[in-house]
């Protein structure tokens, strides 16, 4: 990875903003966007940490626009019972002034992985600009903050997420099994009722 930063520095800010996209775009398999901003940070001192959190956070929105997009056709891959789920809390954050952007924010501005939520959005069909206002104000925050105290945390992240991937594939998958406890929620019973009650996801029934 580094001979790649190290290449993609050369072009400053525009490398950093097409690797960005292009990282965040992809649903899995991808290590966490500060720690490439941190290490573009560490390779070219002279950035603007500021400035490269903006950067980074508007290419990773793009990037996230772009895996929503695609995520939409998981969609085909539910049963039918989890489509209605998935529009049951789709319509309840619809009527929420600042639920996409507040639920976006907060995934953004956390070490939370993001990838997943996009993914659920996609399959959501979820439309609210919210959802990318708030990611973006998460990510300039979560983007600014590790990168000014990179210095003590990049070492020990890289170690774990270049060396091992370990990092990387037990964040995949949390995600990946966050999604399917998602999508099996009856979120109309449980928003309306307040009982909670899971629906077997398509594939347990192979």
């Amino acid at each position: 990875m580094t001979s790649i930063l190290e290449t993609l520095s050369e072009f400053s800010y525009i490398g950093i903003f097409v690797l960005l996209i292009g990282v965040n775009a992809a649903p899995l398999f991808m290590p966490p966007t500060w720690i490439i901003l941190a290490s573009f940070y560490a390779l070219e001192s002279d950035l603007n940490p500021f400035f490269l959190a903006v950067v980074g956070a508007t290419g990773a929105t793009i990037g996230r626009f772009i895996l929503k997009q695609i995520s939409s056709f998981f969609r085909n891959l539910v049963g039918k019972e989890q489509k209605t789920n998935l529009d049951a809390i789709g319509n309840f954050l619809n009527h929420k002034k600042y639920g996409y952007a507040l639920a976006s924010f907060i995934f953004a501005a956390t070490p939370l992985p993001s990838n997943m939520l996009f993914v659920a959005y996609g399959m959501m069909r979820a439309k609210s600009i919210g959802l990318y206002v708030g990611f973006w104000l998460g990510r300039i925050v979560s983007y600014y903050i590790m990168i000014t105290i990179s210095g003590v945390v990049l070492t020990p992240f890289l170690e774990l997420f270049e060396e091992k991937y370990v990092g990387i594939l037990v964040a995949d998958g949390i995600g990946v099994a966050s999604v399917i406890l998602f999508t099996s929620i009856n979120w109309s019973l449980l928003l309306t009722q307040r009982k909670l009650k899971l629906v077997r996801p398509k594939l347990w029934r192979l």
